[in-house]
C-alpha cells in the first residue's frame, strides 16, 4: 500500500467515524499483515453508515467508481483500494456470480464477516484504533498454520473454495483443517470456469515454494478427478527402481515441480516453465509397460505432448504457453542424455536451436534427474541466479548418490551450460542470410527455404560463413539443376 493510498484510507475512516461509522481494513490485507508479508490488495469495509452516505463521503475525497449495482463495493479513481459496505449472501444459481444480495450496513461484523471461506480471511481492523475484530478465531489459526472454512452451508455455495483452501496452502505451508478437508470432498467443481480454476492454479504454480501441495491438498480431497484428471492418473503408475528409487510417476512429478519452483525466478517464461515441470511425464500414462521384466516408458516424452494439450485446452489459456509446452515437453530428455553420451557441438547445438527457450531445458533437464529427490533448493535457487559461467558448478545434495557420482552429475551439468555458451557465441557469429544467396544469383522460389535451411545446418556445425557460403550455392545449384 503507498503512501497516497495509506493517506486516502485515514481520511476516509476519519470521514465516517464522524458520521457515526467504523471503516475496517477487511480480509486478506489483515491476514497478510499478521503474517508479515506484503499487502497486494486492500479492502475496506464501511460499517454503520447508509450507501447513500458513504457515496457522499467518497465523492468528498475523490471520484467514486461502483462495481455493479447490488454488491455496494466502490472504489476510488486513481487508488487501488475497494471499499464495500457489509453484505449477506444467499447462493441462487450454480454460476459464480450466482447469489443474492443484500446490503446491510448494520449487520454486525460476525454476520458480515460469515459469508468469507476461511477464518484467517475474515479479520477486519479498526483502521483508526488499529483494533482487530476477530469473530471466528482467525488469529489463532494463523498462528497455528490452519486453514479453516468458517461456515458448512456458506462455504458450499462456492465450490472454487476447495482450489482456494490448496492454493493457500501450498503459498502459505499451512494444513487445512480435516473438517473442511472433509467438505471439500463434497463440492462439486465441474461448474466452475476453467479461468476461475486456472487463476488458483497459476498462483501456486508462481507464488509457492513447494507448488506439489496445491494438488497434493486436491487429492486428499478426492477433487483432481475432474480438472487434472490426467494428473490423478500418475497415481500408482509404477517406475523402474533403478531409476526412479522415489516412487511412482506422480511423486517423481511432484518432486520435479517443487525443484522447478527455484529455476522458475530465471526461466524464460516462468508459469510456461511451471507447467512443463507439470506436463512432463504425462506421456507415461499411455507409454508404461513391462519389458523383460523391467518397467519403461519408451518414447514418453513424443506421447506426452498431445495428453499436455489435452490438459491445457481444458484448463489453461493462452497460445503461447501451448507453443511452448509442445516444443519443450517432446524435448525434454535430449539433455541428459547429450550429456551422458558428451555428444559432439553440432547435437547440442541442434539441441538448443530447437527449444523455444534452451536455458530452461537446462534448467529442466536438473529439476528432471532420476536420482535428485534431495536436491538441495539453496544451491538450486543460487544457481539460478548465477551466470552461466557459473551455473554448472551446483552442488548435489542426495543420500542416493556417492562422492564419485555427485562429481559426475556435477560435470554432466556444467557441460550443458559450456556447450549452451558456446551455442549463443556460434549464434551471435556472421552467418549466411537470404539477400547473401540473392546477391550471388539464387533468387527467392519455392525451394529458398530448403537452402536456407542447408545454410543454417553449417551454421550449427561451426562452418565459417564464408565456406558455409560456399557450400550452400553449390547444393543450391545442384538442387535447382536436378529439379528443373
Amino acid at each position: 500500500m503507498n503512501e497516497i493510498d495509506k493517506t486516502i484510507i485515514e481520511k476516509l475512516a476519519s470521514r465516517v467515524a464522524e458520521l457515526g461509522g467504523r471503516a475496517y481494513m477487511v480480509g486478506g490485507a489483515v491476514r497478510d499483515e499478521i503474517m508479515k508479508r506484503p499487502i497486494k490488495d486492500v479492502d475496506i469495509e464501511v460499517h454503520g453508515i447508509s450507501e447513500e452516505v458513504l457515496e457522499a463521503v467518497l465523492k468528498e475525497l475523490g471520484k467514486p467508481i461502483r462495481f455493479g449495482s447490488a454488491f455496494g463495493v466502490y472504489s476510488l479513481a486513481g487508488h487501488q483500494i475497494d471499499i464495500a459496505l457489509p453484505r449477506s449472501e444467499r447462493k441462487a444459481g450454480n454460476g459464480h456470480r450466482d447469489f443474492e444480495i443484500e446490503i446491510d450496513p448494520f449487520i454486525g461484523i460476525k454476520e458480515a464477516a460469515r459469508r468469507r471461506d476461511f477464518t484467517m480471511n475474515a479479520l477486519l481492523k479498526d483502521i483508526l484504533s488499529g483494533e482487530i475484530a476477530d469473530p471466528y478465531g482467525g488469529t489463532e489459526d494463523i498462528k497455528n498454520r490452519i486453514i479453516r472454512h468458517i461456515d458448512d452451508k456458506k462455504f458450499g455455495e462456492d465450490p472454487l473454495r476447495a482450489l482456494r483452501a490448496a492454493q493457500f496452502r501450498s503459498r502459505f505451508g499451512f494444513q487445512v483443517a480435516p473438517s473442511t478437508i472433509s467438505i471439500c470432498r463434497a463440492l462439486d467443481l465441474r461448474n466452475l470456469s476453467a479461468e476461475r480454476v486456472e487463476m488458483e492454479m497459476k498462483k501456486a504454480l508462481l507464488e509457492s515454494r513447494r507448488p506439489s501441495e496445491f494438488f497434493e491438498c486436491l487429492r486428499e480431497m478426492g477433487q483432481l478427478g475432474y480438472w487434472f484428471q490426467e494428473l490423478e492418473q500418475l497415481i500408482g503408475l509404477e517406475q523402474n527402481p533403478k531409476f526412479h528409487p522415489e516412487g511412482d510417476v506422480w511423486t517423481h512429478t511432484m518432486m520435479v515441480l517443487d525443484r522447478a519452483a527455484h529455476f522458475r525466478p530465471s526461466a524464460s517464461d516462468p508459469y510456461a516453465f511451471m507447467l512443463l515441470a507439470l506436463t512432463h511425464d504425462f506421456g507415461k500414462i499411455t507409454t508404461t509397460e513391462f519389458v523383460n521384466g523391467a518397467i519403461h516408458a519408451y518414447g514418453h516424452e513424443l506421447q506426452g505432448a498431445e495428453i499436455a494439450e489435452r490438459f491445457l485446452d481444458h484448463v489453461c489459456h493462452g497460445s503461447d504457453i501451448k507453443r511452448y509446452i509442445a516444443n519443450m515437453l517432446p524435448n525434454h530428455m535430449r539433455p541428459n542424455k547429450i550429456a551422458e553420451a558428451r555428444s559432439s557441438v553440432k547435437k547440442t547445438n541442434r539441441m538448443f536451436d530447437d527449444a523455444v527457450a534452451p536455458i530452461d531445458l537446462i534448467y529442466f533437464a536438473i529439476c528432471d534427474k532420476p536420482k535428485l529427490p534431495h536436491l538441495d533448493a539453496h544451491n538450486l535457487s543460487q544457481a539460478s541466479n548465477e551466470t552461466h559461467e557459473t551455473q554448472g558448478n551446483i552442488e548435489i545434495e542426495s543420500e542416493l548418490y556417492t562422492a564419485d557420482e555427485k562429481l559426475r552429475e556435477q560435470e554432466l551439468i556444467k557441460f550443458l551450460f559450456d556447450r549452451l555458451d558456446l551455442y549463443r557465441d556460434m549464434m551471435a557469429r556472421p552467418y549466411v542470410a537470404g539477400k547473401d544467396l540473392i546477391d550471388r544469383g539464387i533468387m527467392p522460389g519455392d525451394d529458398f527455404g530448403t537452402i536456407l535451411e542447408y545454410a543454417h545446418k553449417l551454421r550449427l556445425a561451426g562452418v565459417s560463413k564464408d565456406d558455409a557460403l560456399k557450400q550452400t550455392l553449390s547444393y543450391a545449384r545442384k538442387l535447382r539443376k536436378n529439379i528443373k
